[in-house]
């Protein structure tokens, strides 16, 4: 019997009312700072595509992937029915999907094939677009584009391999590499005695009779995304710790001893497999000198850190959006959530934030491709701010994330709203690649060995010098905090330096509104502990109607309600 109860309009206890529409389909490119950055960086040949891309990613069926993938996880599977090892781990369709439009793309190893000055940072825009549909599947495209500078350290197998780790092609299926139409990369760095401190690796790397091939024999402990077709590895050779290619695929067609023992049971990141492989005889092949393993992967390590940066920020555009919908749809006490002063101070508080997280992303990613093509002193800009950005944006991650799921109130917490996934994922990405202490001193072991890294973070900060009163006042205490130098106070130096990176980009590129707000609260002190503790002065109006994109017209209900 349908109840007569007339607490809701008609008398009919489930009519629904003052519930927000789907925000899907909406434009995830539909972001001013992206846009600008794109341009800004030398990439802005690319926004017809990032704009294409960025639709596509809003789309319904886009979102549908995602959560398809993290709902329906990877399984393991060790062996056939017949009892034949096989270490294969079967993903749900949604997963390929995912991964064959992000290789179409270009967000895997295609930009190292690409010519055009400003590919790495079209890579990195469309990586902030397309970010919006799922999280997990950016480890292995993101490690495949790592993988290539590292590879080029050994040119004979650079060669052979690149060509394919360039390509858009997805090729999911367990073959030879040199067979297929496009390959993956994966990395085997840790072990569960060392962590970050992959010196005290124990695997061993014994030569064989044919020059520069190896076998080795040892656990690593957290190796994302082990359905890649090559790994680099590293391992103890006789003259120390080397960098290793290991196929899961040998070049006679039979399968290397590649064993997976467990996947990780993660707190997020669901959709991707993490994993412990086992090697005992397995076939690999030198990469760089023995004995420089850690040098080798140095550069692949500034490309997966840029990428920690690129997804947080993503994390923190896509959450916001989310929470900006459901503020201009549901009312409370008489009014739009959107309409109340305090909420409109929480909103614009997280879209500075947002907005300073894209902007440092996209500087980052055009220093990347300027020092690619020979720039020495955006190379030691890219040096030293990497790891300021990374230490910085991924901390901020977690509790940007968390407010803006707090703006949907229940509803936010709720798994199908979707927000509960993507706070579980934003802790990963200040863990992944270094751990905040690892990359804190990182930066004071780049300005102790390399002089030349904290000139070009100072000769950067120059350019907004004069523009803003408490942005000179920061770096004039910047300085003086470099002269201490203590290991202790390294968090307060890395964190000092990032805010006034971020403060300086804003004040040269950002409308007067979000620079005068950020250097008011980040930098001037006239700022609470939480979000949503604007000063009254704050160019409310203006950052939002800035940051907030406009509905999607494809998206009716959403579009009439606005």
């Amino acid at each position: 019997m349908v109840s007569t109860h007339d607490g809701a309009p008609g008398g009919d206890t489930h009519v629904v009312f003052n519930q927000p529409p789907a925000l899907a389909p909406y434009d995830a490119s539909d972001d001013r700072a992206l846009l600008e950055g794109l341009r800004r960086e030398g990439a802005g040949w690319a926004e017809e595509d990032v704009r294409r891309l960025g639709r596509q990613a809003g789309s319904a069926e886009a979102q549908e992937w995602g959560e398809l993938a993290n709902r329906h996880e990877p399984v393991l599977r060790t062996h056939d029915r017949y009892g034949n090892r096989i270490d294969e781990v079967d993903f749900h369709p949604s997963w390929h999907h995912l991964m064959r439009v992000a290789v179409a793309e270009g967000l895997a190893g295609a930009p190292w094939a690409d010519d055009r000055p400003g590919a790495h940072v079209a890579r990195t825009a469309g990586g902030l677009v397309w970010g919006h549909a799922e999280a997990g599947h950016g480890c292995p495209t993101s490690m495949t584009y790592a993988a290539v500078p590292a590879l080029r350290r050994e040119p004979d197998l650079a060669k052979v391999y690149e060509p394919l780790l360039t390509s858009r092609e997805y090729d999911p299926e367990l073959g030879v590499p040199t067979r297929k139409s496009g390959l993956l990369a994966g990395m085997g760095m840790t072990e569960k005695q060392g962590g970050s401190d992959v010196r005290t690796n124990t695997t061993t790397a014994t030569p064989t009779a044919e020059p520069g091939v190896y076998t080795l024999r040892g656990h690593k402990w957290f190796t994302s995304a082990p359905m890649c077709d090559v790994f680099l590895v590293l391992a103890q050779a006789p003259d120390g710790l080397s960098c290793f290619l290991v196929p899961r695929v040998l070049p006679d067609g039979s399968r290397n001893a590649f064993r997976i023992q467990r996947l990780k049971d993660k707190l997020g990141n669901r959709s991707n497999a993490s994993s412990e492989p086992e090697f005992d005889g397995t076939v690999a092949w030198l990469v760089g000198p023995e004995g420089q393993g850690v040098k080798t992967i140095i550069e692949m390590v500034n490309c997966t850190r840029l990428d920690c940066v690129m997804a947080s920020a993503t994390l923190m555009r896509r959450t916001l959006v989310e929470a900006g919908h459901h503020a201009r749809h549901r009312s409370a006490f008489g009014a739009r959530l959107v309409d109340q002063p305090l909420m409109r101070n929480v909103l614009a508080d997280l879209a500075l934030e947002s907005e300073a997280a894209t902007t440092l992303t996209l500087r980052l990613a055009g220093a990347a491709d300027r020092a690619v093509r020979g720039d020495t002193g955006e190379a030691a800009f890219r040096r030293i701010a990497t790891a300021v950005g990374k230490y910085w944006v991924t901390k901020r991650g977690p509790a940007f994330t968390a407010e803006a799921l707090e703006c949907l109130g229940g509803n936010g917490y709720v798994e199908d709203s979707g927000m509960p996934r993507h706070y579980r994922e934003a802790p990963l990405l200040s863990i992944w690649e270094g751990s905040g202490n690892v990359n804190a001193l990182d930066v004071l072991r780049a300005l102790s060995r390399e002089p030349d890294t904290a000139e070009a973070l100072f000769a950067e900060l120059a350019l907004a010098q004069g523009s803003d009163a408490r942005l000179d006042a920061a770096v004039t205490r910047l300085k003086g905090m470099l002269a201490e130098g203590s290991q202790s106070g390294a968090r307060r130096l890395v964190e000092w330096m990032a805010l006034t990176l971020q403060g300086s980009l804003l004040v040269r590129h950002a409308p007067p509104a979000v620079a005068d707000a950020f250097c008011a609260t980040r930098l001037g002190g006239d700022w609470g502990h939480a979000f949503g503790t604007l000063p009254d002065g704050a160019g409310v109006d203006a950052i939002l109607e800035r940051a907030l994109p406009a509905p999607d017209p494809s998206n009716t209900a959403a579009a009439q309600l606005a």
